[in-house]
């Protein structure tokens, strides 16, 4: 069967790192409080000069490294994130001609959170269906540009920073490497539980990022733990045969919420919310590439992917890498 095989990883994050005790002198908090509440020790902001597209381009480098490719070999790139360079035209070409592999098709996803989700999926489409052969997915946020610093709810959360993998179209067996299963859901009808009150075609303006934490975590539990059981429904897999869980770093509350109910040991799971914070659409792919870089991760292992934001928009994704 052919399936997307993940090839690569790479990340990458802005050289300033932002610690809690920095936000204690800027906003009326404590590195106790942040601790307690979302297990978020240090974000990384980005500087003059880093934007999405500089660090998406250096997370895609890292993942063709990784992959032993050169950038000519990539014929679909696909970039999630919420905060782009421009409003038009996509992040994902300024990232293709800064690789110098024009002339395939690029575009971004907008899907918040689970914009890499999304995007994963859609170039697994593309790349089974024979559109393409080579694929790089790209997750990369510069969340800083939308906070409002004045808002100690929400700017705690949130950091910049950049992830990518390199997928390839494959003929596999059953039982080798690639993705297995994905399933994608939204739900308008929370649109105001977590948002950006700006946009072109309403205020002209980007905006700030505005949330209801106490509903969106109430909502994260429920959806992840369900979109989790529905994935490996069909697959001949259970939670027990997960070998790890790659999820969305928004707080670490939820990662351990979502663990119970599943019944999976924390051990299990990815977790790098502590030194990154909240970064969207990198927060997987960036997860990911930390852990098959320090060796967690390793060839064989079967993965769970999965992640919530805005929208809703939630999903998983099941794969052998």
């Amino acid at each position: 069967m052919i399936r997307s095989v993940i090839r690569g990883s790479g990340s990458a994050l802005p050289a300033q790192v932002v610690t809690n005790a920095d936000l204690q002198e800027r906003v009326e908090t404590s590195d106790e409080w942040i601790v307690e509440r979302t297990g978020i020790r240090q974000r990384y902001i980005a500087g003059e000069g880093e934007t999405t597209s500089t660090l998406a381009t250096a997370a895609a480098r890292r993942a063709l490294e990784a992959a032993g490719m050169e950038a000519s070999a990539i014929d679909l790139i696909v970039l999630a994130t919420a905060t782009p360079d421009q409003t038009f035209p996509a992040t994902a070409t300024i990232v293709q001609d800064n690789l110098g592999c024009n002339g395939g098709i690029a575009f971004d996803v907008a899907a918040v959170c689970s914009g890499f989700l999304y995007a994963m999926a859609t170039a697994d489409s593309m790349l089974r269906t024979g559109m393409a052969k080579r694929a790089l997915v790209i997750g990369a946020e510069t969340f800083s540009k939308i906070l409002d610093w004045d808002d100690r709810t929400t700017c705690v959360l949130f950091g910049d920073g950049a992830g990518a993998i390199v997928l390839e179209a494959q003929d596999v067996a059953e039982d080798g490497p690639g993705l297995i299963a994905t399933r994608l859901h939204a739900d308008g009808a929370h649109n105001e539980l977590l948002y950006v009150d700006g946009g072109p075609s309403t205020t002209g303006t980007v905006g700030h990022l505005r949330m209801k934490g106490r509903e969106v975590f109430r909502h994260a539990v429920v959806n992840l733990a369900d979109v989790l059981k529905e994935v490996l429904e069909g697959t001949g897999y259970s939670a027990s045969d997960i070998d790890w869980v790659v999820p969305h770093q928004a707080n670490a509350r939820i990662l351990d919420a979502t663990a119970r109910k599943l019944g999976l040991s924390i051990d299990k799971v990815i977790v790098t919310v502590d030194q990154h914070a909240n970064t969207s659409a990198a927060s997987v792919p960036l997860a990911y590439d930390t852990a098959v870089r320090d060796g967690r991760i390793k060839p064989g292992d079967l993965v769970m992917f999965e992640a919530m934001g805005g929208g809703f928009t939630w999903g998983a994704s099941l794969a052998r890498v």
